[in-house]
């Protein structure tokens, strides 16, 4: 059993992606049928996304804040983020060249589009499938990094309640007249897009955080106006893009209460509307799934809660070790349910074992020898780039618990960036 300050982030976290995991090995194991008998009541795999969105908002102010430097929580994001990504690109195309894995048509359609949306991302905001599927919830991630990074930029980072709550609002009342995709499709919109992340993350890097917090203040209208632009979304609609960033926000709504750094009855306002608005989007947008959708929200809501409410006990020492590699996990486990499939055709069971063993090995190995090397290197570059520029002006934030906060987005324990 493990014990201290966060350790409950980082099981939660892991308890998060391997449901994720287990939600996309079902069918291979229990049958085709008896996974959509258990979809169409309860939606395992939104639930896990919903919890691991819930996660991230509550951490990435700790990641933020804790310096005060723009700077260094950008290229702390950058180079732990990119390293295991761009492993699981380079999986997914091997396994499409050996034809083990069929690629969507999207990256042979709009091959540019495509490619400039990975490299920033905000593929699935683009109506592009990725590589590999779970990609789809970087793109949220990204959104939001780029949001909170512009609030910090503008000092409004402590508004949370407000964006939670008025995001939230807009799925209530605005959702079906949302536009789900009005900026042009292709390689226009990637392009303009990936011109505005580099030069974003270039003003905060030179520490010149004012026109890049702007840029990223506007990143809100991506989910807010083009949430769907191709069937093939990942959200539905805008306004279940929306409802991410709400989900996010939230989370760290959570956080400022917690700390008294916003108001604990605004607080509880905004996390109400958006488990409200979380519950009822996919009814208020098609008249059905009321009892499904209320389900997951309720049960993301509560298995935050408890897991919050019993932070100060012990944790297993799996889970925690699971939160450590979960950002692996919940990338690499689609290319090994490929080749466990491809492997061991037609035996659920083997197919279940293999999986579970094999997806746990990879995101260790994945870990050790690529997520923390990148870490490492992004240490030099943080040292390097304060050495040419001097470090960027930090803000003055106060120490919310006592020390330095042992966690970050995606199972990171050390924020050592």
């Amino acid at each position: 059993m493990t014990r201290t300050r966060l350790t409950w982030l980082d099981a939660l976290r892991g308890y998060a992606a391997a449901v994720v995991a287990l939600f996309h090995l079902s069918p291979q194991v229990i049958g085709l049928d008896r996974h959509m008998a258990i979809y169409r009541h309860f939606d395992l795999g939104r639930y896990g996304v919903l919890l691991f969105f819930l996660v991230s908002g509550y951490v990435i102010p700790m990641s933020l804040e804790r310096h005060g430097s723009l700077r260094r929580f950008w290229i702390g994001r950058l180079f732990r983020i990119y390293p295991a990504y761009l492993l699981t690109i380079g999986l997914g195309l091997l396994l499409a060249a050996a034809g083990w894995q069929r690629l969507h048509r999207t990256l042979y359609t709009d091959t540019t589009a495509s490619v400039l949306g990975h490299a920033t991302m905000l593929q699935d905001l683009l109506g592009l499938r990725g590589v590999v599927r779970p990609f789809w919830t970087l793109s949220y991630e990204m959104t939001f990094y780029l949001i909170v990074a512009g609030l910090y930029a503008w000092r409004r980072h402590r508004s949370s309640a407000w964006w939670a709550g008025g995001l939230a609002l807009v799925v209530l009342l605005l959702g079906r007249d949302l536009p789900d995709g009005l900026f042009p499709r292709g390689r226009l919109t990637a392009a303009v897009l990936a011109v505005v992340v580099a030069a974003s993350v270039f003003r905060y890097v030179r520490g010149r955080a004012r026109i890049a917090g702007a840029a990223g203040l506007a990143m809100v209208l991506l989910p807010l106006l083009n949430g769907e632009p191709t069937e093939w979304a990942g959200a539905g609609s805008s306004s279940g893009a929306v409802l991410m960033l709400a989900v996010m926000f939230a989370g760290t709504v959570v956080y400022r209460a917690q700390h008294r750094q916003i108001d604990r009855r605004a607080a509880a306002a905004a996390l109400t509307l958006v488990l409200i608005a979380a519950g009822l989007n996919s009814w208020l947008l098609t008249g059905t799934d009321l009892l499904r959708g209320g389900t997951v929200a309720t049960a993301v809501a509560g298995t935050f809660a408890v897991a919050f409410l019993l932070r100060h006990r012990a944790v297993p020492s799996f889970l925690t070790w699971l939160g450590v590699v979960s950002f692996p996990v919940y990338l690499l486990h689609m290319p090994v349910l490929v080749v466990v499939t491809r492997l061991l055709p037609g035996r659920p069971a083997a197919i279940g074992c293999a999986f579970v063993m094999a997806t746990l090995i990879v995101a260790w190995m994945a870990h050790h020898l690529v997520e923390r090397p990148g870490q490492r290197l992004g240490g030099r570059v943080q040292r390097h780039l304060d050495d040419r520029f001097g470090p960027d002006t930090p803000a003055t934030v106060p120490s919310t618990e006592g020390g330095t906060p042992s966690t970050g987005s995606f199972g990171m324990q050390r924020e050592s960036v």
